[in-house]
């Protein structure tokens, strides 16, 4: 469990964004044969996620704390189309972790959070995996809906994030 999720107010205590530990997606976890900043790299090269990333397939921010993510994303609830998404950064530790969230607001009512997360175990290898918090009252209704397809989002990304990264590594042992 991640230390916000720790120090996060309960759902009991805040309806609107509380935490509730039974509305979290979590993707698989994939061992990584590369080093956690070649993987960071990736994830931060938000102008390339259409060439690797399955789900989000295009991805546009500054990066800096509060700054929006502008993202399309692949609709896999609706096969075949795509959504617009626009989430706000909320954590970033190089190599380690990249956060987003979506904020409550009377038009989306639905606030949640995506955490990726690195974890070196080698000097090259490494381990990922991400979550979806879904946030407040709304956020067990939210799990149950998109809960399924959202983890097959994550997981696909997570197997072709481990591709590339691998592959980029591998190229540059070579070179």
């Amino acid at each position: 469990m991640l230390d916000w999720m720790k120090n996060a107010p309960k759902l009991n205590d805040d309806p609107v964004s509380g935490f509730d530990p039974d509305a979290v997606t979590v993707g698989d976890t994939v061992e990584i044969d590369a080093p956690a900043r070649i993987v960071w790299d990736i994830l931060t090269d938000l102008s390339r996620y259409a060439e690797w990333n399955p789900f989000c397939v295009r991805a546009v921010s500054t990066l800096e704390m509060s700054a929006a993510v502008e993202m399309t994303l692949v609709n896999y609830a609706a096969p075949g189309s795509l959504v617009p998404n626009c989430e706000y950064i909320c954590a970033f530790e190089p190599e380690r972790l990249l956060s987003w969230e979506m904020i409550h607001s009377d038009a989306w009512p639905y606030p949640a959070r995506r955490d990726q997360i690195i974890e070196a175990t080698g000097d090259n290898t490494c381990r990922y995996h991400s979550t979806d918090a879904f946030l407040g009252n709304n956020g067990i209704h939210v799990y149950r809906f998109a809960g399924p397809w959202v983890k097959r989002a994550f997981d696909d990304s997570a197997r072709a994030l481990k591709a590339r990264a691998e592959a980029m590594f591998t190229a540059l042992e070579e070179a």
